[in-house]
């Protein structure tokens, strides 16, 4: 009598299982860098826009059961911190590692380096040194998560421009040109500039950006 049987190679079973607990520490992930940017700059749609990459980003993991905010702040009438949309922590990256245990940690001494902001694939973001360089993260914040006055654009309009004016930019690794307290910010290093104006898709990558931002999980 034949005997046929039917089975999965060992080295897919092998996989399988290790495949599995990432996949559960992405699931249970509360923070992230953006993989990609939305293609037209620092114009994101609008914080409604961003939150809504953020959201689908999560989702594409298999993290999409939580409300995700984009870091993020706002200029002028409507004034929004970014610090104060992002709920309360703690916040733990792809890799089950914790940022920050909450709000005021994260805007102190936290846990973030080029080895623990990792995207929502559980991927080291390129910092300084790699090639691309997409360090820069758009945040339009200053060091404690507020926002800037009105009197100088650091929100490129507010996330609706792809050409003219600024935003502020933190660095994922912590690096920068000088070994200063600006250049270790993750959340306000330096402005944007560029030849069309600062805040276009061509623009972002003349200091080392691609568009890129921060996501929290808020709940």
């Amino acid at each position: 009598m034949t005997v046929v049987r039917f089975g999965v190679p060992f080295s897919i079973c092998l996989a399988l299982i290790a495949a599995a607990p990432a996949a559960a520490q992405q699931a249970n992930m509360s923070f992230f860098v953006t993989s990609v940017g939305m293609g037209k700059g620092a114009d994101l749609g609008g914080l409604a826009g961003a939150d809504r990459h953020c959201q689908e980003l999560a989702a594409s993991v298999g993290a999409g059961s939580k409300t995700w905010h984009a870091y993020l702040s706002t200029q002028g009438t409507d004034a929004v911190n970014a610090r104060d949309r992002i709920g309360k922590g703690p916040w733990t990256n792809a890799k089950g590692v914790v940022i920050a245990k909450d709000v005021a940690e994260l805007h102190g001494v936290n846990n973030l380096t080029k080895e623990t902001a990792l995207t929502q694939k559980g991927e080291v973001n390129n910092g300084i040194g790699d090639k691309p360089n997409r360090h820069d993260i758009l945040t339009g914040s200053r060091p404690d998560g507020t926002t800037f006055p009105p009197d100088k654009d650091t929100t490129c309009k507010k996330r609706t421009s792809s050409t003219q004016g600024s935003a502020m930019l933190g660095h994922s690794d912590r690096h920068g040109l000088r070994d200063d307290e600006a250049s270790r910010s993750w959340n306000s290093a330096h402005p944007s500039r560029g030849p069309d104006g600062g805040c276009s898709e061509t623009d972002l990558p003349t200091t080392g950006g691609a568009g890129l931002f921060y996501c929290f999980a808020v709940n």
